[in-house]
């Protein structure tokens, strides 16, 4: 079983979602090439798998291939196959990605960075059905159904003349475009229930204490650029690392990366005479791009509102453990106890 079957769950309940969901299940009985565009992690590897399962072909092999993961040297040789001796290396002859989908489906992923030569092979391919190993002059027949997905804007690569106008014309038959996570109201929450309980029962937890209210908040505004592959990675780290599974999950990290131990950027050193920016000081404060400071409506909420958030996220990063957070905060005990009655925190579960 692929990695792709392991993982064909479906989890969502927005408009937006159950929208591609459906045009996936429409669009599957058709023997048209489908292009499926979203952002990563967005899930366009099991939409292909859905368009693979619902069509008559079912039975048949679905052959995957990220045209992204080798080099451009090497791209045509896997799709198409070749002869023995065809070029260095190539001791024996091999059948490409087409002969071994013959009568299922091709899923030609990352689609946007085939190369000029690549595509005009694989235009023949699909107006003509047939293919020509490398090192050949015979073609062969093939039954294929295209499933290809980018995250590239194809149309105006297109215009611009880096992708085949041909090519987008004869694979975007239907095009199923992928909501992100961040605009799917409502799946933020399901998702991260589906995949805690999953990690929680991996780990042999004998019940599912969920999330406290501050982290079920933190995962609803935090912008998700890695999508539902991201939310899946930061639930069951924040599953795995936490154990007490009779409490609610109170500490949630974004990035993986992040330590007061990370090495810092060497800093470079410009010529004498040499123009541009200046190291900024640390005590100068920094805005946003564009932020208006006419727009805070009130600052000590805001300030107040980060400060309780920072507190939680201590005291679940230490198990709510008072003496161990205030000394991670650089309070004392009695600060942290005024802290906590100030924005009346009085346990995990209360968020």
């Amino acid at each position: 079983m692929s990695a792709m079957e392991r993982e064909n769950q479906f989890i969502g309940q927005s408009g937006a979602f159950l929208d591609a969901v459906e045009r996936a299940s429409r669009a599957a009985p058709m023997a048209r090439p489908v292009l499926v565009i979203g952002e990563r992690g967005t899930g366009k590897e099991l939409i292909a798998e859905r368009l693979h399962r619902l069509s008559d072909r079912w039975e048949e092999p679905l052959v995957i291939m990220n045209c992204a993961a080798l080099p451009e040297t090497l791209i045509e040789a896997e799709l198409f196959g070749h002869e023995a001796g065809a070029f260095t290396g190539a001791t024996k002859a091999r059948a490409g990605r087409f002969e071994e989908a013959d009568r299922g489906t091709l899923f030609l992923d990352e689609l946007g960075t085939l190369s000029m030569g690549a595509q005009e092979r694989l235009l023949r391919a699909v107006e003509y059905g047939e293919v020509t190993r490398i090192g050949s002059s015979r073609p062969t027949r093939v039954d294929v159904r295209i499933v290809a997905a980018t995250n590239e804007d194809l149309p105006r690569k297109a215009k611009e003349g880096t992708f085949r106008a041909d090519l987008l014309d004869r694979l975007s038959f239907e095009v199923i475009t992928l909501p992100p996570l961040r605009v799917r109201e409502g799946d933020i929450a399901v998702l991260a229930d589906y995949f805690g309980r999953r990690m929680a029962a991996e780990l042999g937890w004998e019940e599912w204490p969920g999330f406290a209210t501050h982290v079920q908040q933190a995962l609803e505004d935090h912008p998700w650029p890695g999508n539902v592959r991201e939310l899946r990675n930061v639930v069951e780290r924040a599953v795995y690392r936490w154990d007490d599974w009779s409490q609610p999950i109170a500490h949630v990290v974004f990035d993986p990366f992040d330590s007061p131990w990370k090495p810092l950027p060497q800093p470079r050193v410009a010529s004498p005479g040499q123009g541009g920016p200046q190291p900024k000081s640390h005590a100068e404060p920094e805005l946003a791009a564009g932020q208006d400071l006419s727009a805070v409506d009130d600052l000590r909420a805001a300030v107040d509102a980060h400060e309780r958030a920072i507190v939680l996220q201590a005291l679940g990063r230490h198990r709510w453990n008072q003496r161990q957070t205030a000394k991670a905060l650089g309070l004392t005990y009695d600060q942290l106890r005024h802290c906590l009655k100030k924005h009346d925190i009085r346990n995990n579960a209360d968020g």
